[in-house]
């Protein structure tokens, strides 16, 4: 079977909902690190996280101008749109398993490999797995019920792909691509991330700088510490915390050289990795909490839906939703799960059930 490419806007729409997917899938892995850390500790830690948190929503938010900007539909309340953790992601010719896990060494070095800098000449685009695949795989191939074998070499390349498939329909059609109401477009009078410009996606230019911004802050094809507005990269910001030390202009890549950044591994909550609602007792109290926790995150995703969706004046309300729910984090993560304390609750983040339950 000949490698699946963009051919047509049903191909785009697939494509684009899977970065949709993968963009959101981050953001419950670098909250959960960010309030696993104790209250009143590490706070150079938890300001990386959180501005990282926020411009993963940045990103989220461009993927979804793009879905609208080419007549898609945005909705993230649809069964199956929030990862189960472990989940996997595309590392080459084999995925790596990424963990929903308190701050450690470990996660930030997970959490490099989520953001490193792709290299193009990694292989091509799309290639076939020298591993057996993986029940869940985030930016997996949208067409990998036809090939299961099928997977991009790297989040690089699957944002390369749907660039290339832009170019490919924008060749065919012209500006009637960009058919979706401008109306349904989030700009950054509704969201402030201090990092990048939320930006109206209206045409072939505006969808292509959305892009190279995702790239540029995170998941990008390149290796430079710093983009064109000064901004770190998501990848040195993380390597920071594990090299101990902040990167200054002129530093080359894995050698900062600026000031120290004083960090606690120790003053963490031991949460559970992986959480499930299995983990916690019929009729508990950590059940009811755990519950709790996952409908608010499911009344995120339909508050930050119906944004989308022609009402961007709610935008901040929902994004105000993503930050509320820090309670509901710690509420979990101080209880213990066993008697010695060494392990503590922890969210789950499966919303699938209260989506299906209608809570």
């Amino acid at each position: 079977m000949s490698l699946h490419k963009i051919k047509n806007i049903d191909d785009l729409h697939r494509y684009i909902y899977a970065a949709m997917q993968l963009e959101h899938a981050t953001i419950p892995l670098y909250l959960t690190a960010l309030y696993s850390i104790k209250p009143g500790t590490n706070a150079e830690a938890m300001h990386i996280l959180r501005v990282i948190a926020v411009e993963e929503m940045l990103h989220l938010t461009l993927v979804c101008n793009l879905m609208n900007a080419v007549g898609g539909k945005v909705d993230m309340s649809q069964k199956g749109f929030v990862a189960q953790y472990p989940t996997m992601l595309p590392d080459g010719e084999d995925d790596f398993v990424v963990d929903c896990q308190p701050f450690s060494q470990k996660a930030i070095e997970a959490f490099m490999k989520i953001e490193r800098p792709a290299d193009l000449d990694d292989g091509s685009a799309t290639i076939r797995r020298k591993s057996a695949p993986h029940p869940v795989l985030v930016a997996c191939h949208p067409y990998k019920d036809e090939d299961p074998e099928l997977h991009f070499f790297s989040i690089g390349q699957f944002y390369k792909a749907i660039e290339d498939g832009l170019r490919v329909l924008h060749a065919q059609i012209g500006d009637e691509l960009f058919s979706g109401d401008p109306a349904n477009q989030i700009t950054s009078e509704y969201y402030y991330s201090g990092g990048g410009e939320l930006t109206a996606i209206t045409d072939m230019s505006s969808a292509l700088r959305a892009l190279d911004l995702i790239a540029e802050q995170g998941e990008g094809i390149t290796a430079h510490i710093f983009d064109e507005d000064g901004e770190i990269a998501h990848y040195f910001r993380f390597h920071q915390l594990f090299a101990g030390r902040y990167y200054q202009e002129g530093d080359e890549p894995y050698k900062p050289t600026g000031p120290e950044v004083d960090v606690d591994w120790d003053a963490v909550f031991p949460a559970k990795m992986n959480a499930r609602m299995t983990d916690y007792a019929d009729g508990s109290d950590l059940r009811e909490q755990a519950t709790n926790f996952n409908r608010a995150y499911a009344n995120f995703l339909r508050m930050l839906s119906f944004a989308c969706n022609g009402n961007p004046e709610k935008f901040t309300d929902a994004v105000g939703e993503m930050f509320k729910i820090k309670e509901l984090f710690y509420l979990l993560m101080r209880q213990p799960l066993n008697d010695d304390g060494s392990i503590h609750a922890a969210p789950t983040f499966e919303i699938d059930a209260v989506l299906e339950g209608g809570a």
